[in-house]
């Protein structure tokens, strides 16, 4: 009777585990359809379009690959980043950029995701590649977090994602001049709605609607410090923004929120992009990438 229990338990195990892995390959399919299915609209069929090029490599969506098509249109100067609210590291906004010989700074408040890059990542940190900063970041206290590590007065891109405060960090830094800023934007809030939320030192988000800015209110703002609303992501949590002298012809004009805007399909974050990513696999391609 054991002997049967245990063969029964087994088996119900192993009926499990092939029950949700055909569960998660379903809901794989149905995301990448419907991914398809949104991309075929016309609207996104337009030559200076960043749509049709995004992709996802570590990014939670599908920003890594609209990162790459921006700077094949405006080149790169010193293919340096800084990121702040990087999460574990292993699906962030600039990970991906590493592998293209970039360098940049990383901050986030996190101990556990700080200490896990600090001792998976110490090749790329001992390199230069890589400088990692652990701390709560304020208006205040962005310059500093910067400047200690980023000596270059422009650098090639800002991603800016920390649930709350992330318009007003933004105008407070004066340290750097990024060429490309990539930030978070509020999608329940359409244009042409101006919301911000008010600074608040010590906010924390706790999954609900008080975050951040909406797409109008950082699309007029930024433009009077020079920049230019060029696209969203699909899944409409990231907006892209480049320096006005840099646009030119090169990405689909109007530049404002009723253009660009993407609503909230955050259903749509976490597919897959092969395999699950590994702390290993940077550090055990710097040979080869030097060669």
């Amino acid at each position: 009777m054991l002997t049967e229990l245990k063969r029964f338990a087994r088996h119900l195990v192993v009926s499990l585990g092939d029950m949700s892995a055909n569960a998660n390959r379903t809901h794989q399919l149905s995301v990448r359809a419907e991914i398809d299915r949104l991309r075929a609209d016309v609207r996104y069929l337009e030559p200076k379009s960043l749509m049709p090029f995004g992709r996802k490599i570590y990014s939670q969506n599908d920003e890594d690959g609209i990162i790459r098509e921006i700077f094949y249109r405006i080149g790169t100067t010193n293919k340096t980043f800084v990121e702040f609210g990087i999460g574990n590291g292993l699906e962030n906004n600039t990970l991906a950029l590493l592998f293209d010989d970039w360098q940049g700074l990383w901050i986030d408040a996190s101990s556990t995701a700080i200490a896990n890059i600090r001792n998976h990542f110490s090749p790329i940190i001992k390199s230069g590649k890589l400088k990692v900063t652990e701390s709560f970041i304020t208006r205040s206290n962005i310059n500093d977090l910067i400047s200690s590590d980023i000596t270059q007065s422009e650098i090639d891109l800002l991603s800016v994602d920390i649930d709350g405060n992330d318009y007003h960090v933004l105008q407070a830094i004066s340290c750097i001049s990024p060429r490309v800023i990539m930030i978070e934007y509020n999608a329940k809030f359409a244009p042409p709605v101006l919301f911000c939320m008010d600074y608040a030192a010590e906010h924390t988000w706790v999954g609900d609607d008080c975050f951040g800015a909406s797409l109008k209110f950082l699309e007029v703002n930024l433009h009077k410090m020079g920049y230019c609303l060029v696209g969203c992501n699909l899944s409409g949590a990231n907006a892209f923004f480049i320096r006005r002298e840099l646009v030119a012809d090169k990405f689909l004009a109007p530049f404002t929120a009723e253009n660009h805007f993407e609503p909230a399909r955050y259903y749509l974050s976490g597919y897959a992009s092969g395999h699950p990513p590994s702390y290993q696999t940077l550090a055990k391609s710097l040979t080869m990438r030097s060669t």
